[in-house]
């Protein structure tokens, strides 16, 4: 297998704000459909975060996968790696089509209208039909949700993207691009995390060279392995 090496010239996300992958059109269906999923109410929701370019440079290929340590740039790959990776993407590509297209006929059926030009409540019905389930409801955190003094370790993400149909997709990448670092395209401005008063990391680079932590979040006294400190396992065990 072949090793990943630098990009002679560093690829910034920000090169331009336009579709690398998807058409005009595409991209504007996409920007809306992750617009229903995280929309923007009293914060700022998907489409202010930029999600759109996120899930367009993870559907352009292989360059935007491994970003460098620095921040600047990403690791370019080669070899079986690269092949593997090329496949995964080629198949997130064909159901992102094939599920514009869908988007599309459902509401051209319903209303003889592209998706795009619904209105939200529209949308929102296209939606339901997609995913074969009911839009849901409205979610309030009870006064004590928010309290407390830290939580488990997060895991590995438990959903393997490579089995998940277009609609569950799409609602995996809008919060990857709503949450995740701005390096992948996404979380423009940090929006995301200012939403849910997370700071974040300044760089990329602090998170590799130890100069940023997130201690301040975990709970208090608990050492490394923080995973088997007692108040961590107890809280697992909730």
């Amino acid at each position: 297998m072949g090793q990943a090496e630098w990009v002679t010239v560093p690829i910034s996300t920000r090169d331009t704000d336009g579709p690398l992958f998807f058409t005009e059109h595409e991209w504007a269906t996409v920007e809306a459909a992750t617009a229903r999923i995280i929309p923007t109410d009293h914060h700022p929701g998907a489409k202010e975060a930029g999600v759109v370019r996120f899930i367009d440079r993870m559907l352009a290929g292989t360059q935007f996968v491994f970003p460098a340590a620095d921040g600047n740039g990403f690791l370019r790959m080669e070899g079986l790696e690269e092949k593997a990776w090329q496949e995964r993407i080629e198949s997130r590509q064909t159901f992102y089509r094939e599920g514009i297209v869908e988007l599309d006929g459902i509401a051209a059926e319903r209303y003889g209208a592209d998706f795009v030009d619904l209105d939200d409540d529209q949308q929102d019905a296209v939606l339901e039909i997609i995913s074969k389930k009911e839009k849901p409801a409205r979610f309030v955190f009870a006064e004590s949700d928010g309290q407390g003094s830290g939580g488990a370790p997060a895991g590995n993400q438990p959903v393997n993207e490579d089995f998940l149909e277009f609609f569950p997709l799409l609602v995996l990448n809008t919060r990857q691009g709503f949450y995740g670092d701005p390096v992948y395209g996404g979380n423009d401005n940090r929006l995301g995390w200012r939403v849910i008063g997370f700071p974040g990391p300044p760089s990329l680079a602090s998170t590799m060279d130890g100069s940023y932590t997130t201690r301040e979040y975990m709970i208090p006294e608990a050492e490394w392995p923080y995973e088997q400190h007692p108040a961590v396992l107890r809280y697992g065990n909730r």
